[in-house]
């Protein structure tokens, strides 16, 4: 659809801000995957050779894929199953208090909160609704037989896919739900002194280089997926370090073949071009095990997790070239007939995109502020300036999607009354 009704410029910029959100979810997933085996292994894996063992993963995915995408999406079912197993048990083992998760869910709040926390809350947004998924949702969608002329099918198939939709983000919540308590229950307002000690005469520590280095101080420690693990297996035992591990390793390699399968959907959809999986994962893998090696062979786990936090922060910032595509078309009679958005859906996804992009521009000026360099001030102001004017258009074309004819002009014209045959 956006081949059809974007012009050449803005779909070719859609397309490239799409791949970018792919090679960053790979990024991800090869970081994740290099620290679960360093932990698993109690170090004896360095980072670099666990980001280099991500390679083998990728084929044998694609072996998996010859057997077919129902099957493919079965052992997708077990990987995500055992993230839920695994980060069950932390929140079992750790026991938050059940009354402030409650609470939590309801009445979201955070205390004493700054830009710091605000980079959190944003990268939470990119990490758990992925740019690229919305394109690959869609796509995988078409791969269903149904009669689409049949009014009533079509209508049978929505419902199915609501319900399968639902239960897929509910599971979803449960294991960010697990994540995010046992962070707030097993670290909040323990001290870096606290962990040392306690995580000084632990026997996971005879290879030194997995010791997380903790300075010996009476700030708030600060932890990431990394220092999560050692923490909890310092204080909860080896079997919590472990199960963490591996449920870090299945969430690694449950959007590793996502990516793949959104990477050759976006390029078939954007360019019209047909690539095979595994033209489709050298692309896309090259660009993120580069940068990704590096970082983990002259740099610390430290500067790792770094780049993980960012780039779930650029998937936030690049969401609004999923969204706002999707409302646009949702909201068009022409295309969707009977199945277009009601006022309400209209109204809930407008504020939802509005606040997205209000949240990231926010993040993105205060950032360019905190600069201390005028070149990096001068360049990184350029870019939020065409990001602005390419969402804007994106805002324009989506008006006239939603009624405001008057707007197009040229070509836009279909976005208010469809394509001309």
């Amino acid at each position: 659809i956006c081949y059809h009704y974007y012009p050449k410029a803005p779909r070719l910029l859609l397309w490239i801000m799409i791949e970018i959100a792919i090679i960053g979810s790979d990024m991800q997933e090869v970081i994740g995957t290099a620290i679960s085996f360093h932990l698993l292994s109690a170090g004896r894996i360095p980072l670099w050779g666990g980001v280099l063992i991500t390679i083998v993963d990728t084929f044998f995915f694609l072996f998996l894929d010859k057997y077919g995408l129902r099957k493919l999406e079965a052992f997708f079912g077990l990987l995500i199953a055992i993230m839920a197993v695994t980060f069950g048990y932390e929140y079992v083992v750790v026991k938050p208090d059940q009354k402030e998760v409650l609470k939590g869910i309801f009445l979201p709040y955070c205390k004493n909160c700054g830009h710091k926390q605000l980079l959190q809350a944003v990268g939470l947004v990119g990490a758990i609704i992925m740019p690229h998924n919305i394109y690959l949702h869609s796509s995988l969608v078409k791969t269903r037989e149904v009669d689409r002329a049949n009014q009533k099918a079509v209508k049978e198939a929505n419902m199915y896919f609501l319900i399968e939709s639902t239960i897929a983000l509910f599971v979803s919540f449960l294991i960010n739900l697990f994540v995010m308590s046992v962070f707030g229950q097993a670290f909040f307002q323990h001290t870096n002194q606290e962990a040392h000690d306690v995580c000084a005469n632990q026997s996971l520590f005879l290879n030194q280089s997995i010791f997380p280095n903790f300075p010996e101080n009476n700030e708030t420690v600060t932890v990431d997926i990394f220092q999560g693990g050692i923490i909890l297996g310092c204080y909860f035992g080896p079997i919590a370090l472990y199960i963490w591990a591996v449920g870090i390793l299945a969430a690694g390699q449950s959007s590793t073949m996502t990516g793949t399968y959104a990477g050759q959907f976006v390029m078939e959809g954007f360019l019209q071009l047909r690539w095979s999986r595994f033209a489709r994962v050298l692309f896309t893998r090259s660009f993120a095990i580069l940068p990704t090696v590096f970082v983990a062979a002259f740099r610390n786990v430290g500067d790792l997790t770094g780049l993980n936090d960012l780039l779930n922060v650029l998937q936030s910032i690049l969401l609004p070239f999923a969204v706002i595509p999707v409302l646009t078309f949702t909201s068009m009679e022409p295309l969707m007939k009977d199945f277009v958005n009601g006022i309400i859906g209209k109204f809930l996804m407008i504020l939802i995109t509005g606040l997205i992009c209000a949240i990231n521009l926010y993040f993105v000026v205060t950032s360019i502020i905190s600069l201390n360099y005028l070149a990096y001030y001068i360049a990184i102001s350029f870019v939020l300036l065409a990001y602005v004017a390419f969402v804007c258009y994106l805002i324009w074309t989506c008006l006239i999607s939603h009624g405001a004819a008057f707007l197009a002009r040229g070509p836009h014209t279909r976005f208010s009354y469809g394509l001309q045959s």
